[in-house]
């Protein structure tokens, strides 16, 4: 049966129509995922959500020597560090401000040698480095704790092993891959063995670990902690010269 040449012209304009609104929907969700859509996960973003789970289970536990850490950090002269505070040449998150002075231990030994540096992205939802890959002398190699704090996360994100420890004062690192059987709420000093790093990050050979650190909410370069990246100031000599 013929449709009359009326009704025709309808159904073939609505169609058009539903065309142009189906390329209009496929247009806008290819926008919002180039344009807004978020940073890649990884360590640094400290897993805040089974971070905050683990505090909350360590919480209801009952007061336990994770307590009494988390006091540590301020004894260990961490407000110090902040005194001492100075932008680390360029190389800090462009939202951290500035990146304290050196303060903490190496978390591998012998000092690694630094595979890759940071390299914050220009915006928050853009792809960059948040932290430093440094080389592991073997597999397996102990990861030390570069200050004192609590265990805030151990477990796997995705498909790597990584432990975060709450330094007080905001300040957080996370580490990957790390093979460790501590658990969330336990306390470590500075120079504890936090776990074994395992290889993957950086492919097969040379192992190497990755370190991210936070303050707050945003990402510093952490071997403004362990060196001291300030600019350097020439002086006059003490006794010119006649």
């Amino acid at each position: 049966m013929k449709l009359p040449l009326g009704l025709r012209a309808l159904l073939l304009a609505a169609q058009l129509l539903a065309a142009q609104l189906l390329a209009a929907l496929f247009l806008a969700a290819l926008f919002l995922a180039t344009f807004l859509a978020p940073p890649p996960i990884t360590a640094d973003a400290d897993i805040a959500a089974a971070a905050h789970a683990s505090a909350a289970d360590a919480a209801r536990s009952g007061p336990t020597d994770a307590d009494a850490a988390r006091s540590s950090p301020t004894d260990a002269g961490y407000p110090a560090i902040a005194a001492r505070a100075a932008i680390s040449s360029g190389q800090g998150s462009p939202r951290a401000g500035p990146v304290p002075a050196s303060a903490w231990s190496w978390p591998l030994s012998p000092r690694p040698a630094v595979l890759r540096a940071f390299d914050p992205p220009a915006k928050p939802w853009l792809s960059g480095h948040r932290g430093v890959d440094l080389e592991a002398p073997f597999d397996g190699a102990p990861l030390k704790s570069p200050a004192a704090g609590t265990v805030s996360f151990v477990g796997t994100v995705v498909d790597r092993p990584v432990i975060t420890i709450d330094h007080g004062n905001g300040l957080r690192s996370s580490f990957e891959p790390v093979a460790s059987s501590l658990r969330a709420g336990s306390a470590v000093a500075e120079g504890d063995v936090l776990g074994q790093v395992q290889t993957g990050h950086c492919g097969p050979a040379p192992p190497c670990l990755h370190w991210g650190v936070r303050r707050g909410e945003d990402y510093v370069n952490p071997l403004a902690f362990v060196m001291d990246l300030r600019p350097s100031v020439l002086l006059p000599p003490l006794n010119p010269g006649p």
